[in-house]
């Protein structure tokens, strides 16, 4: 792959910004003016206030937080809204659990609005991720350039979501969504995510073994493309850099990588950088992520909501972009994914959901665990998270006697009744 040249000057010709015009587009300031609906159903978890789900519009929810105390208190936001399909959603048991009927203008000012509000609650080192599919990710891209800037976009990721589809007749198989990674600011949480080494794989990458110590390295160049006429683009052991390019480093640095040996010197007498492999630590995560399918075979556990993305995707999410104690949201919470993985890795949550299917299944994700993917002949079978996370979680209702009986029966249903 070819590498940029960067300019010798900056431009200072003034970067044309771009934006998306549609009818209905509301003014930001008048987005945030807004007032909020009073909940019905709040659920608080240990009773503290740390840890809450609220039911209802997430706009109104977002706004309350806003107004009580939240700006610039969020670390980390996930969300995994409707994709503007047009259809509706049942979950396992084949009730409906949401609709996805807004497109268009109507369906981008929908999460512009309150993609505003989330930028106002993330604090100043918080990041937000956005999840969408091919249909609305290119358009909601240019909005998120414009809510949270164009410079703090940090990845635009690509995942496999679901196996080869080989009925595809007529064009390319669709296994791919997107996220998308934006900070807040330019000094935001980072702890880089590293997956584990495969022995071929290591072997590919690093095919040289180190005769004093044994270690894998592989050899780069120690020259980048330009011209420098400081420190640089001097001679160095004799040695120019080649024509059109300079070294990485002064030749006081390549001296000191020298004597810790880690140059490798030609044949010929060209220097090249020894880079050596890091077993233990494992190889830094990239922007596609081909590993994390959503639940792709029996043996996965679910809560058995439509469209529940990846455990262990989540857990990823949260481990890089918040540390343990931090505030983590999720208004588009569905089944509660992200707030299982905030929760295991000591995090505080926030949740929304308007669902009364979404309601239930984040209730059973903390109390009764999930069930195996593929139990729908054998029989619900309900299995505790590996957190054991009933006696840390209690719910403790905030709301009126409809939705205390509604969490009563989530929790202690028919089922619970005949397995006692």
């Amino acid at each position: 792959m070819a590498t940029g040249i960067p300019p010798k000057t900056k431009s200072v010709k003034q970067k044309i910004p771009v934006s998306i015009t549609y009818d209905g587009k509301i003014d930001a300031d008048k987005i945030l003016e807004g007032s909020y609906l009073t909940f019905e159903k709040i659920v608080d978890v240990n009773g503290s206030g740390d840890n809450q789900l609220f039911c209802g519009d997430n706009k109104d929810a977002l706004l309350y937080l806003l107004s009580n105390g939240y700006r610039n208190k969020v670390k980390l936001i996930y969300i995994d809204p409707p994709f503007a399909t047009a259809s509706n959603f049942v979950n396992r048991n084949q009730e409906h659990a949401y609709s996805d009927a807004l497109c268009g203008g109507e369906y981008v000012e929908f999460l512009r609005e309150r993609l505003i509000i989330m930028r106002e609650l993330l604090a100043s080192d918080g990041s937000i991720y956005l999840h969408l599919d091919g249909k609305m990710a290119f358009t909601m891209k240019l909005i998120m350039d414009e809510v949270f800037g164009e410079e703090n976009c940090r990845a635009f990721i690509t995942r496999k979501k679901c196996s080869t589809k080989n009925y595809t007749k007529n064009t390319y198989g669709n296994i791919s969504d997107y996220i998308m990674f934006y900070s807040k600011t330019g000094k935001y949480i980072w702890n880089r995510p590293y997956s584990p080494w495969e022995l071929d794989k290591m072997i590919e990458q690093y095919p040289y073994v180190d005769e004093k110590t044994g270690r894998r390295y592989k050899k780069v160049p120690v020259h980048a493309p330009g011209i420098r006429n400081g420190e640089t683009g001097k001679a160095w052991r004799g040695k120019l850099p080649p024509q059109g390019k300079h070294w990485q480093y002064t030749p006081e640095k390549l001296d000191e990588l020298d004597a810790a040996g880690e140059i490798y010197w030609s044949p010929t007498g060209n220097p090249r950088r020894m880079v050596f492999c890091e077993p233990d630590k494992g190889i830094p995560v990239q922007d596609i992520w081909l590993d994390y399918r959503d639940s792709v075979n029996q043996a996965q556990k679910t809560t058995g909501y439509p469209t529940e993305k990846n455990y262990e995707m989540l857990k990823l999410i949260v481990n890089a972009s918040s540390n343990p104690g931090d505030l983590v949201m999720d208004c588009f919470a569905g089944s509660g994914t992200t707030l299982g993985a905030a929760f295991e890795l000591g995090r505080q949550w926030i949740g929304v959901d308007c669902g009364k299917e979404s309601f239930k299944a984040v209730i059973k994700r903390f109390t009764k665990g999930l069930e195996s993917y593929g139990d729908y002949v054998s029989g619900n079978t309900y299995v505790q998270c590996e957190m054991d996370l009933l006696p840390k979680c209690p719910f403790e209702v905030w709301g009126n006697e409809t939705t205390k009986d509604m969490i009563l029966q989530t929790i202690y249903g028919d089922e619970e009744d005949e397995n006692t």
